[in-house]
């Protein structure tokens, strides 16, 4: 089997070339001798059946970020039939030295001029066959996005394949060694086949920017933006939601409940009560949790986020950080892991520790699941978007606290350089496959932990045999009182203390282990906490859930990407204290007001 690389600079497009080629065939992975999972696929091309690994962008072989790292690494380690490099049209000028450095290296190698209809429309002329004469290497023009020259691509890399014969890991070796710097064969080749005006046109983009990005008006935009956001969340996804709740009631009633009418009453528990409400409660909020990644790919594939973090680079300069690390922290609403691996294109340790330190603070998908199933049980469909941007606006200011209080620790000096694309319209595939690739992410990880959180709860509120569940007398409750002293200060009752506990291991189980706990699902699930705790105590038990220690997977990664164990215990140690102190400032504030 043949396997090409795609390499190429950030923002190029080449991460939405490899949805295109692979379709929702890929999947990600770790390589031997990597400390990164990377995206791969099989698809035929031609004669061949190859393997496509879209490697993380980069700027320049001879580069010193943990990305560049990794790419030169999996270069030397990983034998190569083809490199495909991925080449934004429009910026053809910086980017083509990157191209000239892999085929001085040796590698064999094809150039993908991507954006191209951008670069039509800014006025850049590009002579594919005079560039291919002047490189020595296969070009071809696409848009990634509409699928303008994509069936070229396909052909082009079959007929590639063709020709390429094996490369030994040894050549790689010294031709990567040999620090080839590409600028000079980039600009001969440019001199020859590329046009750019002097001045590009202004257009519409610029007239946007000056509103979006104006230091006074932007910020309340954004914000605006945000909240028009989640209320299309709400509106949109309460419907789908109940409707799908109904479908698990009745399935429960009409197909699993008969079924195991006969079985031992120890095994119906655990399979209605325990592993059946748990799934269905969850299953239940998938269609607000794909509305939201609907919503979250329309803005990050139109530019908008790369604004926010230019807007932001002032403010956060000045906790020590830099606009990246709020791109980050907008990365780790989807999920906080790799956000954290993110982190790799900053030079600076500390700069880097200080990003980790703050980045699990973001409001993840698999929290956003907890807070939308208690919203919806005690906060009116008026007031619900609000409550849910109150958190977000929580997750934000533990981030700032926590970046102000340690950024003495971990000092850098590295500048903030950061490219703003053009505003894009995503197309309906891209969006589809952005969304449907973070679902599998969400629901791979939200079945496994899930299915193991729910039959543990059910054994903890279970056990010993005869007492009633989640009674007094179980694991449960002994654990529950236990721990009590501790959260009763916060509103929390020992029911939620048992689902937080849980939650360490993945924030998925947390909504699980309350349907097992309380034997019930969906509605009559949230009619019973609704009954049990106040308004106050459940923003409470949502501020502990928002900022308490992370899950399992993201405890590991900040332990790999750190290389600590002392920074991490002081990341746990220190988001646990944050959790605690915050929840009781809030609710015991409440009851100063008397309104818990």
């Amino acid at each position: 089997m043949k396997r090409i690389a795609l390499v190429g600079m950030p923002n190029t497009g080449k991460s939405t070339l490899f949805n295109r080629l692979t379709g929702s065939s890929a999947r990600v992975g770790n390589w031997p001798g990597l400390t990164v999972d990377l995206a791969s696929a099989r698809i035929p091309l031609g004669r061949h059946m190859a393997q496509i690994v879209d490697l993380p962008g980069i700027y320049d072989l001879q580069g010193l970020t943990d990305d560049e790292d990794v790419v030169q690494h999996f270069l030397r380690s990983q034998p190569v039939d083809l490199v495909a490099v991925v080449i934004n049209a429009t910026q053809i000028d910086r980017q083509l030295a990157l191209a000239v450095q892999l085929h001085d290296s040796g590698f064999p190698c094809i150039v993908l001029l991507n954006m191209a209809d951008e670069a039509e429309r800014y006025g850049v002329g590009i002579d594919t066959a005079k560039l291919q004469a002047a490189l020595g290497l296969p070009v071809a023009s696409l848009s990634a996005k509409h699928g303008r020259g994509y069936h070229q691509v396909l052909q082009l890399l079959g007929q590639t394949l063709d020709t390429v014969r094996p490369l030994a890991l040894d050549h790689v070796a010294a031709g990567l060694d040999r620090r080839q710097d590409g600028q000079e064969g980039a600009q001969a080749a440019l001199a020859a086949a590329v046009h750019r005006p002097s001045r590009l046109p202004d257009t519409w983009a610029q007239r946007i920017d000056h509103w979006v990005m104006h230091p006074w008006v932007g910020p309340p935009l954004f914000l605006a933006f945000m909240a028009l956001v989640f209320n299309a969340v709400f509106t949109l996804g309460a419907p789908l939601q109940k409707g799908l709740g109904w479908v698990f009631d009745q399935l429960r009633v009409h197909m699993f409940g008969p079924a195991l009418v006969s079985a031992p009453n120890w095994f119906r528990s655990l399979v209605l009560d325990g592993i059946f409400n748990g799934l269905s409660t969850v299953a239940a909020f998938v269609p607000v949790i794909l509305l939201f990644f609907v919503f979250m790919t329309l803005i990050e594939e139109s530019g908008y986020f790369s604004r926010a973090a230019f807007l932001t680079d002032s403010l956060m300069s000045r906790m020590g950080l830099d606009g990246r690390g709020f791109v980050m922290l907008l990365m780790g609403f989807g999920c906080n892991v790799p956000a954290l691996m993110g982190t790799r294109v900053m030079r600076s340790r500390g700069l880097r520790l200080l990003t980790m330190l703050i980045i699990p603070f973001s409001l993840c998908s698999a929290r956003l699941q907890v807070f939308l199933f208690i919203i919806a049980a005690l906060f009116s469909p008026r007031i619900a978007p609000w409550v849910l941007l109150s958190l977000y606006g929580v997750s934000f200011a533990a981030t700032f606290v926590s970046a102000v209080l340690f950024r003495q620790h971990y000092p850098s000096n590295e500048p903030f350089v950061l490219e703003l694309p053009p505003y894009r319209m995503p197309t309906l595939r891209q969006i589809a496959l952005r969304s449907w690739s973070e679902m599998q992410h969400f629901l791979r990880r939200a079945t496994k932990f899930i299915v193991i959180g729910v039959v543990l709860v059910w054994m903890l509120t279970n056990l010993p045999p005869g007492q009633p569940t989640a009674g007094p007398h179980t694991l449960a409750g002994w654990v529950g009182h236990a721990l009590h002293p501790a959260f009763a200060p916060l509103g929390i009752p020992p029911e939620l203390i048992i689902a937080l506990i849980f939650g360490f291991v993945a924030k998925e189980i947390v909504i699980g282990s309350l349907a097992v706990i309380y034997s019930l699902q969906g509605d009559a699930l949230q009619h019973a906490i609704a009954a049990q705790i106040t308004p106050a105590a459940a923003y409470s038990f949502m501020l502990f859930t928002l900022i308490y220690t992370p899950c399992l997977s993201t405890v590991a990664t900040l332990r790999s990407e750190s290389k600590s164990m002392a920074y991490t215990g002081l990341s746990l140690v220190w988001s646990l204290a944050l959790a605690w102190g915050t929840s009781l400032a809030f609710y015991q504030g409440s009851r100063l007001l008397g309104l818990a």
